[in-house]
């Protein structure tokens, strides 16, 4: 069995880079996906503020063929990209690269859909003062999506948990990496029990985490 110290280093060394993973891939995902979704909303043909067909069906036919690629293949089919960005395929720094881009679609839908649930009453007395779609947009669609956006990007953020454990299969580093070099190959249980733990320890802190955020987003409206 390795050493309680030394299991303790590989578990906190993997957690700290899933961590970091997780968290730049989530905020480029978003800068992504805030704009897709929010296109995608307004230009809704039956219920957008600002409807665009033609905009609207190539948006979501893009959203649609990225959603449908399984990570391992879209991550390997942009390990050019990776190269190109940052310099190397493997690694921490490298799957932040697609990791951010299989999100993308994700966290899109997901604003879609919260912007969507605005009751469309609002939206209709915002126009009638005469405000922009812009104002509209920033002042009222966001603002009134507060809380459904808390728990979508609560979900995403547990999704890329789930990717980034996955990415450890094809040198992605993190608890992945961890569980499948060290635990897997290596015949090592005590290993691979630690990063499972530790990524469902992560799971429900980022769930109660984000479920105590929306109910307050709730409570203020």
């Amino acid at each position: 069995m390795i050493a309680v110290n030394k299991l303790l280093l590989l578990v906190s060394v993997a957690t700290w880079q899933t961590i970091i993973m997780v968290l730049l891939s989530t905020v480029f995902s978003i800068l992504l996906g805030l704009p897709l979704g929010i296109l995608l909303c307004i230009s809704n043909p039956d219920t957008g503020i600002h409807p665009r067909p033609v905009l609207n069906q190539v948006l979501t036919r893009i959203v649609n063929a990225l959603r449908s690629f399984p990570f391992i293949i879209l991550m390997i089919l942009l390990f050019p990209l990776s190269r190109i960005l940052i310099g190397t395929s493997i690694g921490t720094a490298a799957t932040i690269v697609p990791l951010s881009i299989a999100a993308a679609p994700f966290v899109a839908r997901i604003i879609e859909s919260a912007l969507k649930e605005v009751d469309p009453g609002v939206v209709q007395a915002a126009r009638s003062m005469g405000s922009s779609i812009m104002q509209i947009i920033v002042k009222v669609l966001i603002p009134e999506a507060l809380p459904s956006l808390a728990d979508g990007i609560t979900l995403t953020i547990i999704n890329l948990i789930g990717y980034s454990a996955m990415a450890g299969a094809i040198g992605g580093g993190g608890l992945g990496d961890l569980a499948i070099r060290y635990g897997y190959q290596r015949f090592r249980p005590d290993v691979m029990a630690a990063a499972v733990i530790v990524i469902l320890v992560l799971v429900e802190a980022i769930q109660f985490a984000g479920t105590t955020i929306s109910a307050r987003l709730m409570g203020r409206r």
